[in-house]
């Protein structure tokens, strides 16, 4: 998502000169190149350069919105709701990430960003006491360009997430910072796709460690992307049951993001609620 350039982004503007370090290297890309060849080659280079390129935080690029959140409050959210919406920009190469009580519609609008779709939305549940923090990601579905790379979409939006959990901890550092325990919160990752295969649930762990970059080499991890994702699927025993009638230990009492429920958090009788 944020590093020197965006690797969040599927389809790569070429318009302007751009760095890239892939396999130790570094990659120049000038713009408006006039051989065709050249031409060819530099669009070759993209992909190879956002898959394998690192991953990293960029404080300096995040601008954070409090949208009927007091930020100095740390208002607490297992008692008030509490969501992230982030969203990245391949002009100027920052993330936007809004914290408010439901998700940034607004942020979300545009033929653009419903064209690529790579935002990230996540929200806050306490479930039997318990605090976790259930992040989404649209794979594919919507419109056939999705699908024809939803593979690629998956895996590197499994690459990018770190970055992800970094902005939302470092975006609302206040809250964090009055409530360090939020870190060992537990991470769903919940990937939303119209082809089964990519139509998942992840645990991610606890958000301290889910934060963290991956220790292995790219080119390793994408070959192992796949096993790695099966191993992170919950056994249906694991996954996190509200209790079944009304109470305190549970909050809220629904979801605040209004997309496919097919993996959201299980009921008292253990199944994915539809």
């Amino acid at each position: 998502m944020a590093a020197a350039t965006s690797t969040m982004s599927l389809i790569p503007p070429i318009t302007q000169q751009q760095r890239w370090h892939a396999a130790d290297s570094l990659v120049v890309l000038a713009s408006r190149r006039h051989d065709s060849r050249r031409r060819r080659r530099c669009r070759y280079v993209v992909p190879r350069a956002r898959l394998f390129g690192p991953a990293i935080f960029e404080a300096s690029k995040l601008k954070v919105l409090f949208l009927g959140v007091d930020e100095e409050k740390h208002q607490h959210p297992g008692k008030l709701p509490r969501t992230y919406t982030l969203t990245h920009s391949d002009v100027t190469a920052r993330l936007t990430l809004a914290v408010s009580h439901t998700i940034n519609r607004a942020q979300l609008q545009g033929w653009y960003n419903k064209l690529q779709r790579d935002e990230v939305v996540a929200e806050w549940k306490k479930v039997q006491g318990h605090m976790s923090l259930h992040v989404h990601c649209h794979i594919s579905g919507g419109h056939v360009l999705l699908d024809l790379i939803a593979g690629l979409r998956y895996y590197i939006f499994r690459k990018e997430l770190p970055v992800v959990l970094k902005a939302f901890v470092h975006g609302d550092g206040n809250l964090f910072s009055r409530h360090p325990e939020l870190e060992e919160a537990t991470v769903w990752v919940y990937f939303h796709s119209n082809l089964p295969r990519f139509n998942r649930v992840e645990c991610w762990g606890p958000l301290r460690d889910a934060g963290a970059p991956p220790e292995e080499d790219d080119a390793v991890a994408a070959a192992a992307a796949e096993e790695v994702a099966a191993e992170q699927m919950p056994a249906a025993g694991e996954w996190p049951r509200r209790c079944p009638g009304q109470c305190d230990c549970c909050f809220p009492p629904y979801s605040l993001i209004p997309w496919p429920h097919q993996h959201d958090v299980a009921a008292a009788d253990g199944q994915p609620q539809q």
